[in-house]
């Protein structure tokens, strides 16, 4: 009888230890298993050079969603990213998305810039958008003298 009741209590705790750590493994991951609470919004940019997914969405300093997919538009020559904006943020139809780095050489986010126009729905199309600069193009502009 008590051999058993030691062999539960190990499987109890592996079993408790399993689920602790893929529990962690989402948390710290940043994975979003269960994104009821948002809703997808698409921007046309003309470049996005170094934003990754699940890149940070802020607006006002506060983060308020990620990115969820990138992709290039063929069609119109663009590249176009689907963001995951938290249900309790009304956008307008003339928010600007621009793609921002964090940092003097920090990673790459969306910053959102609300309007004043009409809300918009889920799965609208962002085209007032500012691209990603790119530094590397920039110093070497200044170097061999472009600028």
């Amino acid at each position: 009888m008590k051999k058993y009741s030691k062999e539960t209590q190990v499987g109890i705790f592996v079993l408790l230890g399993f689920l602790a750590i893929a529990y962690m493994s989402v948390k710290l991951g940043n994975v979003h298993l269960f994104s009821d609470n948002f809703y997808p919004i698409v921007a046309k940019f003309n470049d996005v050079t170094g934003l990754k997914l699940n890149a940070p969405v802020q607006m006002y300093g506060v983060e308020m969603g990620f990115v969820e997919k990138i992709a290039i538009d063929q069609k119109n020559g663009m590249s176009s990213v689907t963001l995951r904006i938290r249900k309790d943020i009304e956008l307008t139809d003339d928010t600007i998305a621009s793609v921002k780095t964090s940092g003097l050489i920090g990673d790459k986010y969306v910053k959102l810039s609300r309007g004043g126009g009409d809300p918009i729905k889920a799965g609208a199309v962002l085209r007032d958008t500012e691209s990603a600069i790119d530094l590397e193009e920039l110093i070497s502009k200044y170097v061999f003298g472009g600028v």
